[in-house]
């Protein structure tokens, strides 16, 4: 939902419309958010390079090279998302990453023991190309296996396309995790304004981005996420980020399918 208020909020400067934005107001009780009429706006140096790149934005589930990415690229990144009030933790140390290599194998063990949890993954994965909703294979990635460092879910659920012998996922991708220094519905979806702030960012610096969601979704290793990042902050999700090569385009609704006329 933040995510969708961002890329709205983008469209409107774009058209030379300031955005208001309020998260879950109280005059409106159903909403998660209301965007008013702020006057003339326009894109600057940072929300530029963003609209620009908001169609050529994909989740990359393919191996990323291994490649260190710059220091300059991880502030901006940094930076994207202390624009939208979170916080972007570089997971660089070995013992944080050693924590969170458990913590997401811990996490998938529990959800792949969840009958509901399995049956909702299927339904919304391994989706025919022509389907606007759900994961295509073509976006699926090559099928884990055993030795991969950190935790993947199948998205292909056993069709994906399989590995060459010895073509291993990256060694060291960049792991950052988007936290935020309280929760609830409305942080949640200042979170949301903030991921995608970040992953739009790294699009415009030719970055690559996936998920590695297991350990924000089960409530225990959520807490011991936090925990990882030395208490105060809040994990909302887990990012994995490199060089990759391209992916294609996944289809999406029609978006006449999700606007609502007003009644009178």
């Amino acid at each position: 939902m933040g995510a969708a208020v961002y890329n709205l909020r983008l469209a409107l400067l774009a058209e030379g419309v300031r955005p208001l934005v309020t998260v879950r107001p109280w005059e409106h009780p159903g909403a998660e958010a209301v965007i008013r009429n702020g006057g003339s706006g326009a894109l600057d140096d940072h929300t530029g390079p963003q609209f620009r790149h908001l169609e050529a934005r994909r989740t990359n589930r393919k191996p990323f090279a291994d490649a260190a990415i710059p220091a300059d690229h991880r502030h901006r990144l940094a930076r994207a998302a202390e624009a939208e009030g979170a916080w972007l933790e570089v997971v660089d140390s070995p013992v944080q990453q050693s924590r969170i290599q458990h913590l997401l194998a811990e996490a998938h063990a529990i959800q792949i023991r969840d009958e509901a949890y399995r049956a909702e993954f299927k339904h919304w994965t391994g989706r025919l190309p022509a389907d606007p909703e759900g994961v295509p294979l073509t976006a699926a990635g090559p099928a884990p296996e055993q030795q991969d460092r950190y935790v993947l879910r199948d998205f292909g659920q056993g069709q994906g396309r399989q590995r060459w012998p010895g073509r291993d996922f990256e060694r060291e991708p960049l792991l950052v995790v988007l936290a935020t220094h309280s929760d609830g519905e409305y942080q949640q979806v200042r979170a949301g304004a903030a991921m995608e702030s970040v992953l739009l960012t790294a699009t415009a610096l030719g970055l690559a981005t996936s998920f590695l969601s297991q350990a924000i979704e089960v409530d225990r290793t959520r807490h011991e996420m936090g925990r990882v990042l030395g208490g105060g902050l809040h994990p909302q999700t887990v990012l994995r980020v490199g060089f990759g090569t391209p992916v294609p385009r996944t289809p999406r609704r029609n978006p006449a399918e999700l606007v609502m006329t007003p009644t009178p």
